[in-house]
C-alpha cells in the first residue's frame, strides 16, 4: 500500500504526549506516523508531499452544531443584519434596516413567477429600533404574493397577509405560537415549530426537510471545506427514508469533502418511533457517515425572545418563552431514548429548560444508571453556577453557541439578559475548571460556520460593537483550539477516530495559512483556510 508523507513548517497535533510534529505519514486514509522526517525512514517507500511545507497543519475541525439547512438556505433570499459570504464566496450585504429589508423584497418579487411565494431568511429585527415586526411591514413591500421571512435564529418566522390568508391561521387566533395584533388577530408573526409548520404545511415546503436533497448536502459539505471542516454534525434531521439515501449518496462520494454526522430531530417522531428508526440507520453507516444522535429541541432562542427563562425573566421585562413540547413530554423523551442507550443532544438556551433537562437526565440516570452517556446541552447561552455543578456531577457534556457573544451579546446586554447575566453568556471558562468537557459551535446557518471565528468568539468574548462580555470566562488560544477539535469529537462520541492527530486515527487534516500559537489572539478569526485533508484526500479551498 502507497504511503504519503506531508510536510508542514508545523503540526499541532492536539495529542498531549505529541504536541507538535513536522511530518505525517498517511496510508489507507489514516494516520500512519506522526513526527520528525528522520522518522519517517522506518516506513520504508513513501512519496513526500510538500504542498503544505510552508503552511500549518491541525487535525480537521469539528463542528459539533450546525445544520445541513446552511446548503438550502441560499436558494432564497438572504435578509440578514450582518453581511454574509455564500458557499461560492459571494457576498451578500442583508438589510440593515426595515426599508432596507422591504426593497430587497419589491426587487425579488420582481424576478419572481406570478403568484410564487417569496422565501426569505436571516432577518433579524432585535436590531431595530421596534425590534418587532408583522404583516404590515411587509404588505407595504409586497402585498400581490405570499411572503415568509425566517429570522436569523430559525426559531420565528413573520408573514404577510396573503400567506396568513392562505394558510386560514386566522381561524385559530389564540394558539401559542400564534402571535396576535391590536385587533386580536394573528399579526404574522409565528413563533416555534408548532406555528411555523402551518406555514411549511400551506407552502408544500418545508425548509427543515431540504436536508434531504442531495445538492444541499453537496454545498454544506463545500461550506464545511471553506472553513477547515472535516467532520460536520447536522443537528436535526428528520432522518426520512429520503434523506438517509441521500446521506449515503453523498457520503460514498469520494469527492464529498466531510464526514458527516447527522442527529435524528425527536420531535419529527414519537419517542418510540424515532428510537426504533434510529437503531434501523446504525447499520447504513460508512467512514463518512455516522448516525447514533438524538436532537431534542426544549425552548427557542433568547434574543428572538422565545427561550424558557428563569426568574426574573427578561430584563427588558418581556413575556417568558415557548415550549417546544409540554415539560412532561420532553421529560419521558430523555427517559425513553436513555434508556434506549442512545445519545441525547438537547437544545437548551434559556436557564429554565436548563433545569428541566438536568432534572430530566437526573430521573433518568437514577432509574437507568448508565456510565459514559455523554448526553451533551447544547446551546447553554444563560446556564448558572449551580447549574454548571450539577452538569458536571451528571456526566453531562456541554456545546455552546460562542459565536452569540458577537452576534448578540450587545442586545443580550441592553435587552434580554442586562449587566451581571451578559458576563455569563457561554461560560466556558467555569465549565472548563469544572472538568466538564465542553465544545463550541456556530449553529450555522443562524451564524456562519467558521471554528476559527468560534475560536475567536471563545477568546477574546467581544460583541460586535466592542465590548467584552465576561473577561472572566475568557480561555486561552490552546484550550479553543481543544474545543473545536478534540472536545466536539468527544461529545460526538467520535473521538477516537478524529479530533487530534495520532496513528491509526482518520487522517484528517485542516491546513492554515498562519500559525494560531503565533498570531495575535485578536487575529485569530482572520487566519486563512488553505485546504483541508480528508483521509489523506487533499481538498483545496478555491
Amino acid at each position: 500500500m502507497s504511503i504519503t508523507v506531508f510536510a508542514a513548517r508545523r503540526i499541532i497535533t492536539m495529542n498531549p504526549s505529541q504536541p507538535q510534529a513536522s511530518h505525517i505519514a498517511v496510508r489507507d486514509g489514516r494516520v500512519l506516523a506522526v513526527g520528525p522526517l528522520e522518522s519517517m525512514q522506518e516506513l520504508g517507500d513513501y512519496s513526500l508531499d510538500e504542498r503544505f511545507a510552508d503552511n500549518i497543519i491541525l487535525p480537521g475541525f469539528v463542528e459539533g452544531h450546525s445544520h445541513a439547512l446552511e446548503g438550502a438556505m441560499w436558494d432564497y433570499l438572504y435578509l440578514g443584519y450582518f453581511p454574509r459570504t455564500d458557499p461560492d464566496g459571494r457576498r451578500w450585504e442583508g438589510a440593515s434596516s426595515i426599508e432596507a429589508m422591504q426593497q430587497c423584497l419589491r426587487e425579488a418579487a420582481a424576478e419572481l413567477a406570478p403568484d410564487a411565494p417569496l422565501i426569505a431568511w436571516g432577518f433579524d429585527p432585535v436590531y431595530f429600533e421596534d425590534d418587532r415586526i408583522d404583516r404590515r411591514q411587509l404588505d407595504a413591500a409586497v402585498d400581490n404574493r405570499p411572503v415568509v421571512i425566517m429570522h436569523a435564529n430559525l426559531h420565528v418566522m413573520t408573514v404577510n397577509s396573503r400567506m396568513l390568508a392562505l394558510s386560514q391561521l386566522d381561524r385559530h387566533a389564540g394558539i401559542e405560537g400564534i402571535m396576535l395584533g391590536d385587533d386580536g388577530q394573528p399579526n404574522g408573526e409565528l413563533q416555534e415549530m408548532a406555528a411555523m409548520h402551518a406555514i411549511f404545511e400551506t407552502l408544500g415546503t418545508n425548509l427543515f426537510e431540504a436536508v434531504a436533497a442531495p445538492e444541499t448536502l453537496y454545498r454544506y459539505g463545500q461550506v464545511a471545506r471553506n472553513a477547515g471542516v472535516t467532520t460536520i454534525t447536522d443537528l436535526y434531521n428528520p432522518l426520512t427514508d429520503e434523506g438517509i439515501a441521500a446521506l449515503r449518496q453523498v457520503t460514498q462520494d469520494p469527492q464529498f469533502p466531510a464526514r458527516l454526522v447527522p442527529a435524528l430531530s425527536a420531535l419529527a417522531w414519537t419517542p418510540e418511533q424515532g428510537v426504533e428508526r434510529l437503531q434501523q440507520c446504525l447499520e447504513l453507516g460508512n467512514d463518512k457517515l455516522h448516525f447514533g444522535l438524538v436532537k431534542m429541541m426544549t425552548d427557542g432562542s433568547i434574543q428572538g425572545y422565545t427561550a424558557r427563562m428563569k426568574w426574573p425573566g427578561y430584563h427588558d421585562g418581556h413575556g417568558n418563552g415557548i415550549w417546544n413540547a409540554p415539560p412532561d413530554a420532553l421529560m419521558n423523551m430523555v427517559q425513553v431514548y436513555h434508556q434506549a442507550g442512545l445519545q441525547l443532544h438537547i437544545h437548551t438556551n434559556g436557564d429554565e429548560a436548563v433545569e428541566l433537562m438536568l432534572d430530566a437526565v437526573e430521573s433518568a440516570l437514577e432509574l437507568w444508571p448508565r456510565a459514559d452517556h455523554r448526553h451533551t446541552l447544547q446551546h447553554c447561552q444563560i446556564i448558572d453556577h449551580a447549574q454548571l455543578r450539577r452538569t458536571a456531577k451528571l456526566g453531562l457534556c456541554l456545546n455552546m453557541f460562542a459565536n452569540h457573544i458577537y452576534y448578540w451579546g450587545d442586545i443580550h446586554r441592553e435587552r434580554t439578559l442586562g449587566f451581571e447575566r451578559s458576563r455569563r453568556l457561554e461560560p466556558l471558562a467555569s465549565a472548563r475548571r469544572l472538568g466538564i468537557v465542553t465544545a463550541i459551535h456556530s449553529d450555522a446557518p443562524v451564524t456562519p460556520l467558521g471554528p476559527l471565528f468560534t475560536a475567536w468568539c471563545a477568546v477574546m468574548r467581544q460583541s460586535a460593537s466592542g465590548q467584552v462580555l465576561g473577561e472572566h470566562e475568557r480561555v486561552s488560544v490552546a484550550e479553543a483550539l481543544d474545543m473545536i477539535t478534540l472536545g466536539a469529537a468527544y461529545t460526538l462520541r467520535l473521538d477516537h477516530l478524529v479530533g487530534s492527530l495520532e496513528v491509526g486515527k482518520f487522517a484528517d487534516m485542516a491546513v492554515l495559512g498562519q500559525d494560531p500559537y503565533g498570531v495575535d489572539p485578536a487575529r485569530l478569526r482572520d487566519i486563512p483556510v488553505l485546504a483541508t485533508v480528508l483521509g489523506g484526500q487533499v481538498h483545496a479551498n478555491r
